[in-house]
């Protein structure tokens, strides 16, 4: 290269130094203040959690339920990622509690407490939305701007009724499948909450269970109407996972028991979502391939929240013991 290719080429390099360098600053700094914004919102909201479980004891006490105390120091002292399980599973029994034998100023603080919690929830929760935004840009990605920052993630925990309205949760069981491709990769559709449409989430191929409805029965058909895939129950191994959540969907609480099969389809198969239903069409954007390093490596909610940790484990085939998964 002659002199002038090569001055050329600095004055390229630094021209673009000049305008790359202080949107990357500019993205940098304001990357890291999302991330202090949202350790401020956790701060808060495992204090409104330590509060709900703190007027909960009182309460406990009070209605005679010992294993609704045991439910409030579980969820007190659970490390963070079993936080979120530990919280709902107070929240189920909070559902299921007579207020009705409560002092007024008791039932009313508990009442505060709860709402309190449901606050900083969605305080944490925007945050959380607002990071990920900007995690998941690619030119942040490429250029590694997070840096060592963990990345952030939901806390999925279902919320009261309010305006003295009573809140139950409805039972729900579901028939999910693990559906692989050759290359070990899973299907997996993008949603969100109609309540909270900026909260993305990528979750199976499944539905809820039918009455009378075998788990078989319903994964096959839950398959065929989201993916147009025929397959038999005999095809599918399992259930190979157990997981129990507590959520809201669409402003209602539900208590769910999800049991997951594996099933695995040829090379080139086209997945039909026509069979989508309304709520389906509503809140489901789009369907991909996932492996599993690419589920451990995403800045994304999935469910369940182990799915990158133990896919691997049924990869290979399945021993014929079902785990329970969060």
């Amino acid at each position: 290269m002659t002199s002038s290719g090569v001055a050329t080429a600095f004055l390229v390099l630094l021209a673009l130094a000049v305008l790359v360098g202080p949107w990357t600053l500019g993205t940098a700094n304001r990357l890291d203040r999302l991330h202090v914004r949202t350790d401020s919102a956790w701060l808060a909201l495992d204090a409104a959690l330590a509060r709900r479980a703190v007027v909960t004891r009182a309460v406990a006490v009070v209605c005679g339920q010992p294993e609704v105390r045991a439910a409030a120091d579980e969820a007190e002292r659970a490390p963070r990622p079993e936080r979120e399980a530990a919280e709902n599973r107070l929240s189920a029994l909070l559902e299921d509690l007579d207020r009705s034998r409560l002092e007024p100023a008791l039932a009313a603080e508990l009442s505060d407490a709860e709402q309190r919690v449901v606050l900083a929830r969605r305080v944490h929760n925007d945050a959380v939305r607002d990071t990920l935004a900007l995690r998941r840009r690619r030119s942040v990605r490429w250029l590694r701007l997070a840096g060592t920052a963990p990345t952030p993630s939901y806390f999925e925990i279902a919320e009261p009724g309010v305006d003295d309205e009573p809140s139950t949760l409805t039972q729900r069981v579901s028939a999910r499948v693990v559906l692989l491709d050759p290359a070990d990769r899973v299907l997996m559709f993008e949603g969100f909450d109609p309540v909270r449409p900026d909260e993305l989430f990528w979750f199976t191929v499944g539905g809820g269970v039918e009455p009378g409805e075998e788990l078989r029965d319903a994964a096959v058909r839950e398959l065929f109407e989201e993916t147009g895939l025929r397959l038999a129950a005999a095809d599918l191994v399992g259930p190979v996972w157990k997981r129990h959540a507590v959520f809201s969907f669409d402003g209602l609480g539900y208590a769910a028991v999800e049991w997951f099969f594996v099933a695995r389809v040829p090379t080139g198969v086209e997945v039909d979502t026509s069979r989508f239903d309304d709520v389906e069409q509503r809140t489901i954007r789009r369907h991909r391939w996932w492996s599993a390093d690419d589920l451990a490596s995403v800045d994304a909610t999935v469910y369940p929240v182990q799915l990158p940790e133990v896919l691997p484990d049924v990869l290979g085939g399945w021993d014929g013991t079902t785990r329970s998964v969060r």
